[in-house]
């Protein structure tokens, strides 16, 4: 464990930190909006991990993430019930995989995979995070191999989660990553088909993924992060949609933006209040609190639901877009005025098959492919859980993610795309998982060709801007 001296370093007197009236007020909407804290995410250093054998590897994983996260689950149900705040979700984000096999003279990362997953039942969490790659700028041997192993590692686990980066504005767009990242989402969904392509669902694609990112599938534990931390991700999309509800209907945007800025205030106060006491009763740092907006499938926890708040018929409708624009700034304005330490994405999630109004929107057609890459530009994250047919050409994903990559890539902003091509389905067909996952309709996909620009492969360069140094 850490010294006293090292995790307290840095620290402030939470208890101290808050405004103990706003708490409350808080913790009188957990009832009422479904307020809770979406994740606690420990993140985990593997870098003393790596070995030449597989066994040792596996060995020292296991140790590791039994050292630190024995207790995160019991400990953060106590400070849960303390508090009154649900916890939902406790997760394990961990120092990039392809990294921590590489080393080893065969390349086994299913084996690896298994023994997290092993793990991550044996503590008790949620999911663990970290069987990813980055790759932005070209691939390693161990990076291509794990690459390639996540359809079988995704398929023969039930936690694990899994990202790959293959964009960032500094370096531009890895084509030959795209390619191979798009056939893997295509073999991930064929291999959990009785699932409805859960395993596709476990995967995220990312421009400028953040390494300090609480929120799954693309947690994970970046190189320049500490041996371990907490971070912590908060919710509340029911809280701010009831707060602009209160507001008088001739209400201007000002006045609306205002509110949402004081309601994220509130949120991130509470987040970060459970969040410092659970990582002292860890005995960790406390990393960030990540603001995100995240929705689930319960009516009146919906992201849509706060832009028919806002006065628009439907999630869909034209001034959609401006509306997600002025959610996202006003949440990380409010969130940035309650902490120091904001990270992660933060802002709001778009997810269709997580969020009961986008589900909605999408069953109806008033949300089509091309109006969620729209939205793309503005919220925290991308294309986030949609289902699409599954006989839709490897191109066309390809198509679909360098899309989406060139929108981060040239705002400066993470992106990314988590698509479930479901096998054997068509438009208007459903794809169902329950829980957090929810469930979503498939939505048809332009059927215009991509192969012949994607199979160019190579390096997309990057922008202008990225001469900034």
């Amino acid at each position: 464990m850490f010294s006293s001296n090292f995790s307290n370093r840095g620290r402030v007197d939470s208890m101290k930190s808050f405004d103990a009236n706003l708490i409350l007020e808080t913790i009188n909407m957990i009832k009422l909006y479904n307020l809770d804290i979406r994740t606690v995410t420990m993140a985990i250093s593997l870098r003393d991990c790596i070995d030449r054998d597989i066994n040792s590897v596996c060995k020292r994983i296991r140790e590791k993430i039994l050292k630190y996260a024995e207790n995160l689950v019991r400990y953060a149900e106590e400070i849960g019930d303390d508090y009154a705040i649900p916890i939902v979700n406790k997760r394990i984000a961990l120092t990039p995989i392809s990294i921590i096999g590489e080393s080893c003279d065969c390349y086994d990362y299913v084996k690896i995979a298994q023994t997290l997953d092993d793990t991550a039942k044996e503590v008790g969490v949620d999911f663990v995070g970290g069987y990813s790659a980055l790759v932005e700028k070209g691939c390693s041997k161990g990076d291509l191999a794990l690459i390639k192993s996540i359809p079988e590692a995704l398929a023969a686990t039930s936690r694990l989660c899994s990202s790959v980066n293959v964009g960032s504005s500094k370096a531009g767009i890895n084509m030959d990553a795209i390619l191979e990242v798009a056939q893997i989402i295509k073999k991930s969904a064929e291999l959990t088909k009785d699932q409805d392509g859960l395993g596709a669902a476990k995967f995220v694609c990312f421009c400028n993924s953040v390494s300090d990112n609480p929120f799954m599938a693309g947690a994970y534990c970046g190189y320049g992060e500490p041996e371990c931390a907490l971070n912590v991700g908060v919710s509340g999309p029911g809280v701010v949609r009831a707060a602009i509800k209160n507001l008088d209907s001739k209400a201007d945007l000002g006045t609306l933006a205002k509110v949402i800025k004081q309601t994220a205030y509130k949120i991130t106060s509470t987040g970060e209040l459970v969040g410092r006491h659970l990582a002292d009763r860890l005995n960790i740092p406390f990393g960030v609190i990540d603001l995100s907006l995240a929705p689930t499938p319960a009516v009146g926890d919906s992201v849509a639901e706060i832009f028919q708040a806002m006065g628009l018929e439907h999630a869909g409708a034209h001034g959609t877009t401006a509306a997600l624009a002025m959610l996202n700034d006003a949440v990380k304005k409010g969130g940035i005025m309650a902490s120091s330490h904001v990270g992660g994405l933060s802002g709001a999630f778009i997810p269709v098959s997580e969020d009961a109004g986008m589900i909605e929107a999408a069953k109806k057609g008033y949300l089509t492919f091309d109006k969620l890459e729209a939205m793309t530009s503005v919220c925290s994250v991308g294309l986030d859980m949609i289902a699409i047919p599954g006989d839709t050409p490897v191109s066309t994903i390809a198509g679909i993610i360098a899309d989406e990559m060139a929108i981060g890539m040239i705002n400066k902003k993470t992106t990314a795309v988590r698509l479930i091509p479901a096998s054997g389905k068509k438009v208007g067909d459903k794809v169902v998982y329950g829980g957090l996952l929810g469930e979503a309709p498939v939505v048809a996909v332009n059927g215009l060709s991509s192969e012949d620009f994607v199979n160019r492969a190579g390096r997309i360069p990057a922008p202008i801007h990225s001469l900034n140094n």
